[in-house]
């Protein structure tokens, strides 16, 4: 294994309050499976999670996006409210 000087901005998150997801195949149909499997995923927000930490990205920025996101669901949530 090589040892590189950056090789400490790697971090593994250790979780064990995390039960783990058990997906079950019918009928031989991996493919019906794999999409379920997918699902819960992206339900999980795993995808999002790995995507935005794809890259590094500076504290001010997260602080940024963390705040637009916000107002987002503000939107959604006023819009869905004058719709009542």
């Amino acid at each position: 294994m090589l040892d590189f000087p950056f090789s400490t901005a790697v971090h593994r998150i250790r979780r064990t309050d995390v039960a783990a997801m058990e997906i079950k195949v019918f009928n031989n149909n991996v493919e019906k499976a794999l999409k379920v499997a997918k699902k819960k995923l992206a339900g999980e927000g795993l995808f999002r999670e790995l995507k935005r930490r794809r890259f590094y990205e500076k504290p001010s920025v997260r602080k940024k996006a963390k705040q637009r996101e916000a107002q987002r669901r503000r939107q959604k949530w006023l819009a869905k409210r004058k719709m009542e």
